[in-house]
């Protein structure tokens, strides 16, 4: 006698039970989706944030590409600070000085000194780009390509110009050249460059690859990569291509310091942003500080609020301080280092208070306690 079988579904046949491959709807389960719904899952899937980052990275490479292209593709001189040694009251003298300023375009700004000894401390001091000394006989204009080779071409060129224009001989003389392993003066903004980048990016790694470092921890990992880093980037240049005769130990410090500033200054970011402190970050260091930095293209040929806006940043500071190691020494500047330590203490000092919001770290012994229990 075989044992009574349940019912399979609904119906007599059986159709529309579980196991019959047409499960019918129940409630909320059966009404179709809403746009509310899609929009619901949307948000919840890894699809929205890719989505997002497919149009950040779109815009981000425009900006980047548009920076760099507006501030150096067609410099143009804004204000020239210019040493002018005596009066130039001879004829002559005085028609190259205003040939110059309407060639310039009105950019040469004029301080005039009684002494070239004068002139000279205020060109190595740099406070002036060139020295003018203009008379009726003849015109000396020096210039000096360590303080922006673009600069001293862009008043070369312009005094050759004009001194044929009002009949007088131009003598240019270039008193503080380049070295001849950087003849366009670009290789300190290389490095420069480098370890801004290097910088963010090894605290990106830190927080991807070491995310269960405590905060003091990653502050000094943070200074570890910097200094070995830096280290690194100045011996390459140095002595691997002899690119650049770099003061050494000041140069390594100076890169360290760079990079140190800008992996706390995205540790800052990702502290108050979480995984979208890429955006400031960039936006700060490279799309609005290296392009301003004054490194690539002079300060007095970049359009002027990025002139002033540049030396208040990182990679301004640090390619100031470069230069002014590497081709000044002696007339040093605190204004660049004091740059470096202010966007230093602020990132350390955000990051430290406000700690516990960033996404890294290891739980404390008594969270562990408290688990367990």
């Amino acid at each position: 006698m075989s044992a009574e079988q349940p019912p399979t579904g609904d119906g007599e046949d059986g159709r529309g039970g579980a196991g019959s491959g047409h499960p019918r709807s129940h409630g909320a389960h059966g009404r179709p989706s809403t746009p509310r719904d899609t929009w619901r899952a949307f948000k919840d899937s890894p699809y929205l944030a890719a989505t997002v980052l497919v149009f950040i990275l779109s815009a981000a490479a425009g900006c980047f590409a548009g920076s760099y292209t507006y501030t150096m593709a067609n410099p143009t001189p804004h204000r020239i600070p210019a040493a002018l040694v005596g009066e130039p009251a001879a004829p002559r003298g005085a028609a190259f000085v205003a040939g110059m300023e309407k060639a310039l375009d009105a950019s040469l700004v004029l301080h005039e000194y009684d002494t070239l000894a004068e002139a000279d401390e205020a060109l190595e001091e740099q406070r002036v780009f060139t020295i003018l000394r203009a008379g009726d006989a003849r015109v000396r204009l020096d210039v000096a390509s360590a303080s922006g080779a673009t600069v001293a071409q862009i008043l070369a060129e312009a005094g050759v110009k004009v001194g044929r224009a009002v009949g007088v001989p131009v003598t240019v003389r270039d008193v503080k050249p380049l070295q001849k392993g950087d003849p366009r003066g670009l290789a300190l903004f290389y490095i420069s460059l480098a370890a801004v980048i290097l910088g963010f990016v090894g605290a990106i790694q830190l927080s991807v690859h070491a995310r269960a470092l405590n905060p003091v921890e990653r502050i000094l990992f943070t200074i570890a990569y910097s200094l070995l880093g830096a280290f690194s980037i100045a011996a390459v240049v140095d002595w691997g291509l002899g690119a650049v005769d770099l003061p050494f130990a000041q140069s390594w410090l100076i890169l360290a310091f760079t990079m140190f500033t800008s992996g706390m200054v995205f540790t800052m970011f990702n502290t108050l942003m979480g995984r979208w402190a890429m955006l400031p970050t960039w936006g700060v260091m490279v799309l609005l500080g290296n392009p301003s930095s004054g490194g690539a293209v002079s300060w007095p040929l970049l359009p002027s609020l990025l002139g002033h806006i540049g030396r208040w940043l990182p990679p301004g500071a640090s390619v100031n301080a470069q230069h002014t190691a590497v081709y000044y020494q002696g007339h040093q500047f605190a204004f660049p280092y004091l740059v470096l330590a202010a966007w230093s203490l602020v990132s350390c000092g955000v990051f430290w208070t406000w700690r516990h919001r960033h996404p890294g770290g290891r739980p404390k012994p008594a969270e562990h306690a408290a688990a367990d229990g």
